[in-house]
């Protein structure tokens, strides 16, 4: 790796550690209306198109299987979120959202309303991002056991979600 192209790659990477700490705030800000934590609307938001395992979100969110687990966990004891059999898999249960959960992701949404002229005010970005389509479908790596539910063979999500408003947002590259 050339010197120019590991200054890309460090640029690139502060980048987007600030944007996600941006992400990360503004999520909490509006998940704390809705009685949600960022994490929580993490966990939530990927079980929303279809039910996961606990691994499966793990992967599709690139976080680790415990974290999720205590969350998962959290969602359940408070009646957001309940575990059911997995036909895949005797012992991992899937994930999915409650009534009161779906309700709870659903009150996020009015109030997400002025984050996208904030978000392109405060940062130049633009709508014209095809990054939405890439970021709501991830893939599994190819590793993945077969039966494994993942959110790209789900249909996409269709409950107000800021995060994805705001990931319309995305910068384009040449944008000045």
């Amino acid at each position: 790796m050339t010197r120019r192209e590991q200054d890309l790659l460090s640029a690139a990477s502060t980048t987007t550690f600030k944007l996600n700490g941006q992400f990360l705030a503004l999520a909490e800000e509006l998940a704390r209306p809705a009685g949600l934590t960022a994490a929580w609307w993490q966990v939530l938001g990927a079980v929303l198109g279809a039910p996961l395992p606990v691994a499966g979100i793990a992967r599709e969110m690139g976080l680790t299987r415990q974290s999720v687990q205590r969350i998962a966990d959290i969602l359940v004891e408070r009646g957001l979120a309940e575990y059911r059999d997995n036909p895949a898999h005797r012992r991992a249960k899937l994930l999915v959202p409650t009534e009161a959960g779906r309700a709870a992701i659903g009150r996020i949404g009015p109030g997400c309303a002025p984050c996208p002229p904030r978000w392109t005010t405060s940062t130049r970005w633009t709508r014209s991002s095809r990054a939405p389509r890439d970021i709501q479908r991830p893939r599994l790596p190819a590793a993945a056991p077969a039966g494994t539910p993942s959110v790209a063979t789900a249909p996409p999500v269709s409950e107000p979600y800021c995060m994805a408003a705001a990931a319309m947002m995305l910068p384009v590259a040449g944008a000045a």
